[in-house]
C-alpha cells in the first residue's frame, strides 16, 4: 500500500534565488515531480537582485524528503540553505511545561503558598489524608507511565526513546480534558520493579496511566497495581483500544443494522489490545467470537497456550474452530485486527457475509488494504489519519480520566467502559451517521465532556451502592 506524503515528515527548506528570474514558478512543479506536496510557501526576506523563501513540504518518509530538498535543489537559479524538520523542531526542550496556578507577587502569596502557610495544609492532610484529593495536584494529576518496551509500533526502544511519546500523551490530557499528566519512564522492564516504583510514587497522583509496556507482562502490571492501589490504573494500549472498538462497532452494526449479540467476530491478534477488546466486547454482550494469532485459532484443543491464550480458549470459539484466520473470516460478519500488516486480502474479505464491517488497525499498515476492503465490506474502519473511521484512544483516555477524578474514583470497571463506549458512540447523531462517519472527531467539541459525563455517573452510582 503507497504511503501519502504526511506531516509527520513535513519539512521547511530555506531557498534564496533570483528575485527578477522564474525559478519560483518552478518550485511546486519540481516538489510534484518526486511525488511531494507543498503546503505553504512563504517570502522570508526580499530585495531588488535575491529573495529567500521559505517552502513547507510533505513527503512520505526521511529519504522522500531528501529527494524534495534535492529537486529543489536542481532548480536553476537556486540555491539550498536551511533544511528544518517541523517535526523535531516541535520537540525541541520538550513539549509540556509546569506553571504555577497561583500568583506569587508578593511576601503575603509567598506565605500563603509556601511556608509558613503551607505548613497549615499540609497539617490538614496529615490528619485526614483523603484531603490530599481536595488540596493538592492528586486532585487532577495522572501519572504517564512506561518501560519503554512496547512503543507505538518501534518495540522495545528503552525509556529515554520512550519520553517524547509520554510528552506527547501528557499534553493530550491537557488539551482535551484540562488534566494535568506527568510521563514517568522507568528504567526497568522487571515487573516487580515496575510495580513497587509506582506504588511508592502513587501518593502525588489521582490517576494511573500505563502506556506501552509490552504484554504479557503489562497484565500483570495493571494487576498487581489495581489490587495494591487506591486510585485508578488504567492500560490505554488494552482499555482506551478496547472503548473506542467497541464504541466504532457500535454504530458500524447500526450502520449494516445488525446486533452485537447475534453477529460472528472473527479477530486477529491474542496481545494486550486484542485480549482487552475481546474481553469489553463480550462484557457489552457478544457472543460468538474467535480470535486467532501468529499460529492460528485459539481453541480448547491448542498446546502450549500461556495463562492469556488459555482463557481466550475456554471463553471463546465455543465451536472449537482449529484453522487459520482466513478460515476464520469465512463467513464472518465482523473482522477486528490489532496484529499485522497484509495479513488478509480481497479474496478473504469476499467470503465474508453480506454488510460486512472490517477494523484493520494494524498502523501504519492495515491488515487489508483499506481501498481493497471497501469494495467488499459496508464499513471499514483502520488506525491510519488518512482514511474514514480512525480508531484513536485519544477519542477516549481523556474524557474517561476526567471523569475518573471529577468522581474521585478508587479504581477501573468494565461497567465504566461499556459506559464510555457508549456516550462516544452517541456523539455521532443519526442524521451524521453513516459507512465514512461511525466515529466522531477527536477535536468535536463536546466529545469528552460527554465520555467524562458517563464515566463519572457510573462511578459515583458505585460509590453509593
Amino acid at each position: 500500500m503507497a504511503t501519502l506524503p504526511s506531516v509527520s515528515y513535513s519539512i521547511t527548506v530555506r531557498l534564496e534565488l533570483d528575485a527578477g528570474g522564474s525559478a519560483v514558478g518552478s518550485l511546486t512543479n519540481a516538489v510534484e515531480q518526486v511525488g511531494g506536496m507543498i503546503t505553504a510557501l512563504d517570502v522570508a526576506a526580499a530585495g531588488h537582485e535575491r529573495i529567500r523563501i521559505d517552502v513547507t513540504c510533505a513527503a512520505r518518509d526521511t529519504e522522500h524528503a531528501q529527494a524534495i530538498v534535492d529537486a529543489l535543489g536542481g532548480v536553476e537559479g537556486v540555491v539550498v540553505h536551511k533544511v528544518s524538520d517541523r517535526t523535531f523542531l516541535m520537540h525541541l526542550g520538550g513539549k509540556i511545561e509546569m506553571k504555577s496556578k497561583v500568583p506569587l507577587r508578593n511576601r503575603d502569596e509567598l506565605s500563603m503558598a509556601y511556608t509558613p502557610g503551607v505548613a497549615r495544609v499540609s497539617q490538614a492532610i496529615a490528619a485526614n489524608k483523603d484531603d490530599a484529593r481536595r488540596l493538592t495536584i492528586k486532585r487532577n494529576s495522572v501519572a504517564v507511565v512506561t518501560d519503554g518496551s512496547a512503543v507505538l509500533g518501534l518495540g522495545n526502544i528503552g525509556p529515554e526513546a520512550a519520553m517524547p511519546v509520554m510528552e506527547g500523551k501528557a499534553a493530550l490530557f491537557k488539551r482535551f480534558a484540562d488534566i494535568d499528566a506527568w510521563p514517568i519512564a522507568l528504567d526497568t522492564q522487571d515487573v516487580d520493579e515496575i510495580v513497587r516504583t509506582v506504588q511508592l510514587i502513587a501518593p502525588g497522583f489521582g490517576g494511573i496511566n500505563l502506556e506501552d509496556i509490552s504484554a504479557p507482562r503489562c497484565f500483570e502490571v495493571e494487576a498487581r497495581l489495581r489490587e495494591l492501589l487506591d486510585i485508578p490504573v488504567f492500560h490505554d494500549d488494552q482499555h482506551g483500544t478496547a472503548i473506542v472498538v467497541l464504541a466504532a462497532l457500535r454504530n458500524a452494526l447500526r450502520v449494516v443494522n445488525k446486533k452485537l449479540s447475534e453477529v460472528r467476530i472473527a479477530m486477529s491478534g491474542a496481545g494486550a489490545a486484542g485480549t482487552a477488546i475481546l474481553k469489553l466486547l463480550m462484557h457489552a454482550g457478544a457472543r460468538d467470537v474467535i480470535v486467532s494469532d501468529v499460529h492460528g485459532a485459539v481453541h480448547a484443543g491448542r498446546e502450549n497456550l500461556d495463562s492469556n491464550l488459555r482463557w481466550i480458549a475456554e471463553n471463546t470459539n465455543p465451536a472449537g474452530y482449529s484453522g487459520d484466520l482466513k478460515g476464520s473470516v469465512a463467513g464472518a460478519d465482523v473482522f477486528i485486527g490489532v496484529s499485522a500488516p497484509n495479513v488478509l486480502a480481497g479474496e478473504d474479505i469476499a467470503e465474508m457475509n453480506e454488510d460486512s464491517i472490517i477494523f484493520a488497525l494494524a498502523n501504519p499498515d492495515p491488515e487489508v488494504d483499506p481501498e481493497v476492503a471497501h469494495l467488499h465490506a459496508g464499513v471499514v474502519a483502520t488506525g491510519r489519519s488518512d482514511y474514514p473511521n480512525q480508531i484513536n484512544n485519544v477519542l477516549v483516555f481523556p474524557g474517561f480520566f476526567r471523569g475518573l477524578l471529577d468522581a474521585q474514583s478508587h479504581h477501573v470497571t468494565s461497567d465504566m467502559m461499556v459506559a464510555a463506549a457508549e456516550a462516544l458512540a452517541d456523539v455521532v447523531t443519526e442524521d451524521e451517521l453513516g459507512p465514512n462517519y461511525i466515529i466522531p472527531s477527536v477535536f468535536h467539541s463536546d466529545l469528552s465532556h460527554h465520555v467524562a459525563t458517563a464515566v463519572r455517573e457510573v462511578a459515583q452510582r458505585g460509590q453509593a451502592e
